[in-house]
C-alpha cells in the first residue's frame, strides 16, 4: 500500500512537490465497520512538539472497502487523501473545497493514467 501512495506521488511529483513520502505513512484497518474507504491523520502539533518530530501523516485505508474498488478507484481515493496535505506540509490538514474536491482528483487521476500509459476510469 505504501508503494502505491509512492508510486502516486512519484508520478505527479510536480502536483505533489511538497509531500516527503517518508513521513506519510499507510495503515489498513482490518475488520473496521466504518463506511468510509479511506481516511488522513496528522500527528496533532502538540505530540510533534513533545516528541520531537517533524509532520507526520497517516492514510488509514479500510480494508473491505478500499480493497473491494477496482485499481482506478484505489488510486483515485489516494489522491483524494493526498490532496488534503498542504503545500507547506505543515501538519495540518486541507479541507474540501477549492484544493480537495472531485474534479480536482479526476483531473489529477487523467494525468496520472496517462503518464502511466492506462486510461481507465
Amino acid at each position: 500500500m505504501t508503494e502505491l501512495v509512492k508510486d502516486v506521488v512519484s508520478t505527479l511529483r510536480d502536483f505533489f512537490p511538497n509531500i516527503d513520502v517518508n513521513r506519510v505513512k499507510v495503515v489498513v484497518c482490518r475488520g473496521c465497520r466504518s463506511k468510509a474507504v479511506a481516511r488522513i491523520h496528522m500527528l496533532p502539533s502538540i505530540w510533534r512538539f513533545i516528541l520531537g518530530l517533524e509532520p507526520v501523516y497517516v492514510i488509514e485505508v479500510i480494508e473491505k472497502n478500499f480493497f473491494a474498488l477496482p485499481e482506478s478507484k484505489r488510486v483515485k481515493v489516494l489522491i483524494h487523501e493526498l490532496l488534503h496535505i498542504p503545500k507547506n506540509f505543515s501538519g495540518g490538514l486541507r479541507p474540501h473545497g477549492k484544493h480537495v474536491n472531485s474534479h480536482v482528483v479526476e483531473k489529477l487521476y487523467r494525468e496520472y493514467a496517462k503518464r502511466k500509459g492506462s486510461i481507465t476510469t
